[in-house]
């Protein structure tokens, strides 16, 4: 007991040292760009809400270590709060787009790093893809937001609808299953933030980014609509055969 009390610890401060990163780049932000208000709470409610959600997820995990696989998705959302900070603070000023580009470009590099740090040093756990999974939605989230101010409320439709499948789930538990791996879901996936982060530096024409973004939209969409075709069909097939099985027990007793 006192040994697992010792390891809980240990990833309770790497946990806590997060949030001090998080607060320092929030500082360092300030100073550089002037930092509002709004950027100022969304930016410590980020850190506040990812040390929280973090701390508990640990503690319920159980694991022995945090992990140098985590700790890359943790240096990553540090990045994305910094991301959220300057979205938030661009409703009441313009922010220097290099800047914001320059922080998301690296948060969406270092996506595919997390997971092959992992599966290196044989670190690979549920945690770990669960927390590298709601970063990169949230990155996603927080990039609708900002292209949406600039094309329209539509583009919400990329940042929202993994929070909908995730509400959609509730109600039919069926959604919930695992879904085979494919690389199709992934490629469709890492697209969106580099359309997103394409249209949001506003290096092309006003008609170029909508075309980007819609058809980045329209992959996620069909993306969706295979999963959900895929999660729908194995629920019949797990319902028929469950339906099935007693009766085939019954007629072998006979």
């Amino acid at each position: 007991m006192a040994l697992n009390n010792t390891y809980d610890a240990r990833l309770q401060q790497e946990t806590a040292v997060g949030a001090g990163v998080q607060i320092l780049l929030l500082a360092l932000l300030g100073s550089a760009i002037g930092l509002g208000p709004a950027g100022w709470l969304t930016g410590l409610a980020f850190a506040f809400a990812t040390w929280a959600v973090l701390a508990r997820a640990l503690h319920r995990s159980r694991l022995s270590s945090f992990g140098p696989a985590n700790r890359v998705t943790l240096g990553r959302s540090t990045l994305v709060g910094g991301v959220t900070a300057m979205v938030a603070d661009s409703f009441q000023s313009a922010p220097p787009v290099t800047l914001l580009v320059a922080l998301t470009a690296v948060a969406l590099l270092l996506d595919g790093v997390d997971g092959k740090v992992a599966r290196r040093t044989g670190t690979s756990s549920a945690l770990g893809a669960r927390f590298d999974m709601e970063v990169d939605a949230f990155l996603i989230l927080v990039l609708s937001v900002y292209v949406s101010t600039r094309l329209g409320p539509w583009v919400l439709l990329i940042g929202g609808m993994r929070y909908a499948f995730v509400g959609a789930a509730r109600l039919a538990p069926w959604l919930n299953a695992p879904l085979p791996p494919s690389f199709a879901r992934k490629t469709v996936a890492a697209v969106q933030g580099v359309c997103l982060l394409l249209a949001g530096s506003e290096l092309l024409p006003h008609l170029a980014n909508h075309a980007i973004v819609l058809s980045a939209l329209g992959s996620l969409v069909w993306s969706f609509g295979r999963d959900v075709l895929w999660l729908w069909r194995n629920s019949r097939t797990r319902a028929e055969d469950a339906v099935s099985e007693p009766r085939v027990l019954e007629l072998a007793a006979r």
